[in-house]
């Protein structure tokens, strides 16, 4: 096996071919790649695998892999220097906003550090957006509101429902607020989020009960078009239902 410069020999040990050909390929390198310098197979300032390796390891061409390097440089995640070959980037030039990145980082977050920060973030911008809807919300927003709140009442003993129709009453909100911008963010970042089970937790019909009298709250705000009671009460509710999922053995969040 040809070495590079920076010892892509060993390093491509780590990679590994897939049991069946995907179809998206250019796609699915990216991924696997990705996955793999997040979880430190690849570290910062390693260089990757040469271009016929690559190859060789999916079994795709060098057109594909050179698309998928390109992809892994737009993430932020490799640097190609002519001479020097493609390397490894410091996490702090990552993009946590690609939903690719922000998968495998979720995914490998056994401290929960970005997961406290992701909640952290959105805590900020839903509060903010409470308060919006407050202000902003018609008559006919308010009254789905409501409905999906007497939802989730029906549906607190069955958490996987009631699970998806929270995300459709926070969405719901969300929308009110005239904030797409806001709303595209905590879409992107909570959508990955709830990939792993480091953030979802094992729901129970105590922790949704729990949920839905928080959520009370803040319609309850809503309805009275108190936009500093609904900033607090969505911020109220969402931090306290990250404590209750939260794992026990990683670090406390920070303060």
């Amino acid at each position: 096996m040809a070495k590079n410069a920076g010892g892509a020999a060993e390093e491509s040990a780590v990679l590994k071919p897939w049991p069946k050909r995907p179809a998206r390929l250019a796609h699915a390198v990216v991924e696997s790649l990705t996955d793999t310098i997040v979880s430190g197979a690849l570290p910062p300032g390693s260089t990757l695998p040469v271009e016929p390796e690559l190859c060789e390891t999916f079994g795709v061409s060098r057109i594909t892999v050179r698309e998928a390097v390109k992809s892994l440089e737009a993430k932020g995640l490799v640097r190609a220097r002519q001479g020097s070959g493609t390397t490894v980037t410091q996490p702090e030039e990552w993009n946590l906003l690609d939903p690719v990145v922000l998968a495998a980082t979720v995914q490998h977050d056994d401290t929960l550090v970005v997961l406290d920060q992701l909640v952290a973030i959105r805590s900020a911008l839903e509060a903010q957006m409470a308060a919006q809807a407050v202000e902003l919300a018609t008559d006919e927003d308010l009254q789905d509101i409501e409905r999906m709140l007497s939802r989730l009442d029906e549906e607190t003993a069955t958490p996987a429902r009631f699970d998806e129709t929270d995300v459709a009453f926070h969405d719901r909100i969300m929308q009110a607020s005239r904030n797409r911008l806001g709303r595209s963010i905590i879409r992107t970042v909570h959508t990955q989020a709830r990939t792993t089970l480091l953030y979802t937790g094992a729901p129970d019909t105590t922790g949704c009960r729990q949920a839905n009298a928080e959520h009370r709250k803040v319609v309850e705000r809503l309805l009275a078009r108190d936009s500093e009671g609904a900033a607090q009460a969505m911020t109220e509710h969402i931090e306290a239902a990250w404590r209750r999922r939260r794992l026990p053995s990683a670090a406390p969040p920070a303060p």
